[in-house]
């Protein structure tokens, strides 16, 4: 079970000031603090090896209640003291256009004790510090979990258009760490119905933070 940690406790390398006068900081027109992404949002995790990422070919993609053959990708947090941060879904070519007007979006449950069934290797997966461990969550591509997705949150349409069509392929999609994967818990890119004959590439990116 996680704690509140104590005021001005490091987390992700950095510390806070708890109290006293703020020297030098740089103020907008009212008085207002500027704030400046150094290196961009998600430098400091990269840097400290906590950041990953997942691509994975999908076919026919099922829909986000089925439970058999779901995915992808699809992480299965395995461990007891992790969270997954999931920050980004990437949605790349559709290389075999879709008959079935749905959506993409994110799926997931808990419960998942033991590794999916059935599972289909990850097409590729590592750090986002290259060279850096790789990520103490499972992926694959697809797989059968214990309990069907309970949720969807639909991020991007995907159509019946031709493959080169850019309605289908929004690129990046920032979630912004607003769905966390807990210990023996599940989730994956996933769709609002089944993709029937569509092929598309997805991706995933996470950061892994102690519980």
């Amino acid at each position: 079970m996680s704690t509140m940690q104590p005021a001005g406790t490091p987390i992700g390398g950095l510390s806070r000031q708890t109290g006293g006068t703020v020297q030098n900081a740089p103020a907008g027109l009212f008085g207002e603090v500027l704030v400046s992404e150094l290196c961009g949002r998600y430098s400091r995790l990269a840097a400290e090896g906590r950041l990953f990422s997942a691509f994975a070919l999908i076919t026919s993609g099922v829909i986000y209640s089925t439970a058999a053959g779901t995915g992808g990708p699809l992480l299965w947090n395995g461990t007891s003291n992790m969270n997954a941060h999931l920050l980004g879904v990437l949605v790349g070519g559709v290389t075999t256009a879709n008959t079935v007007a749905t959506s993409i979006g994110l799926t997931g449950n808990g419960g998942q004790t033991a590794a999916p069934g059935s599972p289909t290797a990850i097409d590729a997966s590592g750090n986002m510090l290259i060279g850096g461990p790789g990520p103490a969550m499972n992926v694959y591509r697809i797989g059968t979990v214990t309990n069907a997705g309970n949720r969807f949150v639909p991020l991007s349409a995907y159509g019946t258009g031709a493959i080169n069509s850019l309605v289908s392929n929004p690129g990046w999609i920032d979630i912004g760490g607003s769905m966390i994967v807990p210990p023996y818990g599940w989730a994956s890119v996933s769709f609002g119905n089944t993709a029937t004959t569509g092929v598309i590439q997805l991706g995933l990116i996470w950061a892994e933070i102690p519980v």
